[in-house]
């Protein structure tokens, strides 16, 4: 591996991390100002980024995965499952706790989904409660604390709402993460993500139709908003995230990814001008330990090999 492979590869999944940070803030500049639902955002979100992943594995790829997957019933089954119960659910959820609330707290809140995989793991006797799960789970619920009262056990800093939304976003990342396992095993990233985005929007499209939408109304800087968060927060994001594997390790990427929680924090209270207090500051930074804890120690569980480290890790936001 030379100088400038890596080079490439570190400021791919720099730039892809920050793309889906500030994806989430610019989508909450959408709600919030330009009256965009959540329902539509997600189906145009999920449909356009899923096509146009899908389009990069045809023409650069093995373009065989692309049909062939659905030749096979039983990845056929679990990828139609992953994309409603995995994608849909998570990416709705997310942009859900963003409408409610915001994007910093939605995106920190989301990464509660490792401490979530801990537990479940635990409970399903799949793996061993260790020293490093005990600091790992106890920073998550230290920094959700934090975040969430902002020190007052007496009062929410953050909307109802967001927090239940968030909370099940974390819910279904976890479902994401553990559920795509034996897929990527087969098949390509792009082709169980790209395909996963397209079932995701397809079925929301029935309740909400991407059509049905006022285009005339929409400014240029709205629309402007709306291509970042679909081409950049969504489609390079992911495209640069897996591209940067191919000359850093996982370990690495997992790492430097955190950026992402680190995009949405400092965009949304410096660009959007959202009041973080003393204590959600100490929240946030107890969530970002529990990140870089979880990167730089990664363990295989102790009994269940279909729950290692993939070669190549799947992310949403």
């Amino acid at each position: 591996m030379n100088g400038r492979s890596r080079s490439t590869g570190l400021l791919l999944v720099i730039f892809g991390a920050s793309f889906w940070g500030v994806g989430g803030t610019v989508a909450q500049k959408l709600f919030q100002e330009f009256g965009i639902s959540v329902d539509w955002l997600v189906t145009a979100r999920l449909l356009t980024a899923g096509i146009l992943l899908l389009a990069v594995q045809f023409l650069m790829k093995d373009r065989s995965q692309v049909f062939g997957v659905w030749k096979n019933k039983r990845a056929a089954i679990m990828l139609l499952i992953f994309g409603l119960a995995g994608m849909l659910a998570v990416q709705y959820t997310y942009m859900a706790s963003i409408h409610h609330g915001n994007a910093a707290v939605a995106t920190l809140l989301q990464y509660l989904a490792p401490a979530m995989i801990i537990i479940y793991l635990v409970l399903r006797k799949q793996s061993v409660f260790s020293r490093q799960d005990f600091v790992t789970v106890s920073l998550a619920l230290a920094g959700c604390f934090f975040l969430l009262t902002n020190g007052s056990v007496s009062q929410l800093s953050v909307p109802a709402p967001a927090i239940v939304w968030g909370v099940l976003s974390g819910v279904a990342l976890a479902f994401y993460t553990l559920y795509a396992i034996p897929l990527l095993k087969e098949y390509d990233s792009l082709v169980v993500v790209g395909w996963a985005m397209v079932i995701g929007g397809s079925a929301l499209s029935l309740i909400h139709p991407p059509w049905q939408m006022d285009f005339g109304s929409l400014t240029a800087e709205a629309g402007l908003y709306l291509f970042f968060v679909i081409i950049f927060g969504t489609m390079l994001a992911f495209w640069f995230y897996i591209e940067s594997l191919q000359t850093l390790s996982p370990t690495e990427t997992s790492l430097l990814s955190s950026l992402e929680p680190l995009a949405a924090v400092f965009t949304t209270v410096i660009w959007l001008n959202e009041p973080f207090g003393m204590f959600q500051w100490a929240g946030t930074a107890c969530i970002f330990g529990m990140i870089l804890l979880l990167a730089l120690n990664k363990q295989k569980p102790a009994k269940n090999s279909d729950c290692a480290e993939n070669e190549e890790p799947l992310r949403v936001s």
